[in-house]
């Protein structure tokens, strides 16, 4: 074919994980791959009553266009909620509403990076983000990380040596794909490293709110002094994915690049989903069906964990998150986990092979298992299938 395409295509690929999910679309397959909420808890009788009153209330607002920056009554529930959540000090002016927080990692790549310039992340990172980076020709560096997230030392290291850092990317809160949460003390040491060396930070938090066990620690953004950490939110986890609500907050002089970035991109995000969300959280407690989400997430997690211990071969590592939505696992050095995935997939089993959450590759014997989606009974049987699987090849 006689067209010419964008040098940057040749920096993508289609995702691994939504390549994935097409193969385990059939019913019969108990899929452990995507990262997706429990459909049954989607609050749809409530969003009939949500959406009549937003088209009754004010139905010519809703349907028209809108300022890109958002809809200010949702900026000022989400600052509220940040503050009181994660402990920020942001209003509504911080904030800029985004088509799910997807929109922001790549609002992030097309402000911040040129091709050649260098992005850190930790080891191994969320695919989504390295894919969205992908596209601006960057080179990336992964700082070691242990079970607590990235090491502070080597992070310093690394600063020290390389030239031309743009950028760090980080998910502090049940990390995507391990699990992992960074405790205080190495938020705070992170965040110290950060106002040295001043390099702009970006804190992906989808799962923070999503805590089984103990208090919500403080975000990287509760801990910034200079104005260099870009708060990345979503409602797609603690609500509904179909709206594609996301949301940056950003001191004001950063915010007005995505606020640029944004009205290139498309505009504004949808008018009427930005009132429908507000309203639910104006006369439902958004709270209180996070906590059901929770519950429902903590049994889940729990019985896999057992099962996993009772079913696995001995000798496998996998961590134990305390919140979110996966669990990743650590096979021995010689087990490829795509040829366990090709047998699992003939098994009707599916999960994601760990390798594409590495930017420079390795790392081939490592999956990442979802418990949100599956129901009980369907997460024993998955378990037991992939435990048979596995204990075919060790």
């Amino acid at each position: 074919m006689a067209v010419k395409f964008a040098d940057r295509m040749e920096n993508l690929k289609a995702s691994e994980i939504r390549e994935l999910l097409k193969l385990t679309e059939k019913p019969e397959v108990i899929s452990f791959a995507g990262g997706l909420p429990a459909p049954e808890l989607f609050p749809v009788e409530e969003m009939k009553e949500v959406a009549i009153k937003v088209l009754e209330e004010g139905g010519k607002q809703a349907l028209q266009y809108a300022a890109t920056e958002g809809f200010i009554p949702l900026r000022k529930a989400i600052a509220n909620r940040m503050n009181t959540k994660f402990n920020t000090d942001v209003t509504y002016e911080n904030i800029l509403i985004t088509s799910g927080s997807q929109q922001g990692l790549d609002f992030s790549g097309k402000i911040f990076l040129n091709e050649g310039d260098v992005v850190l992340c930790e080891s191994p990172s969320y695919l989504g983000a390295l894919n969205a980076f992908k596209a601006y020709g960057p080179k990336f560096i992964e700082v070691p990380t242990d079970e607590n997230g990235m090491i502070m030392e080597e992070l310093e290291k690394i600063l020290e040596t390389t030239e031309n850092v743009k950028m760090i990317y980080v998910i502090p809160d049940f990390q995507n794909p391990t699990g992992r949460t960074w405790p205080v003390e190495r938020r705070k040491k992170f965040m110290e490293i950060i106002n040295k060396y001043e390099i702009p930070v970006l804190e992906d938090n989808p799962y923070g709110e999503l805590r089984f066990e103990g208090e919500i620690l403080p975000s990287l953004k509760a801990m910034d002094e200079k104005g260099l950490v870009i708060f990345l939110g979503s409602f797609s986890k603690i609500f509904c994915p179909g709206f594609r609500i996301g949301w940056v907050a950003a001191n004001k002089e950063i915010l007005e690049k995505y606020i640029m970035i944004k009205q290139s991109a498309d505009l504004q995000t949808s008018t009427v989903g930005q009132r429908e969300v507000a309203k639910f959280m104006e006369i439902y407690d958004l709270d209180a069906h996070v906590e059901k989400i929770k519950d429902v997430y903590r049994k889940r997690r729990n019985l896999m964990l057992e099962t996993m211990k009772a079913e696995f071969p001995e000798g496998l590592k996998y961590t134990y998150p305390e919140g979110g939505l996966f669990t990743w696992v650590e096979l021995p050095s010689n087990i490829d986990a795509k040829d366990v995935m090709a047998k699992c997939l003939e098994n009707n089993v599916a999960f994601v092979p760990g390798g594409s959450f590495f930017p420079n590759g390795g790392k081939d014997n490592t999956f990442r298992l979802n418990y949100s989606n599956m129901t009980e009974e369907r997460i024993v049987d998955g378990v037991k299938r992939l435990a048979k699987v596995l204990k075919e090849f060790i």
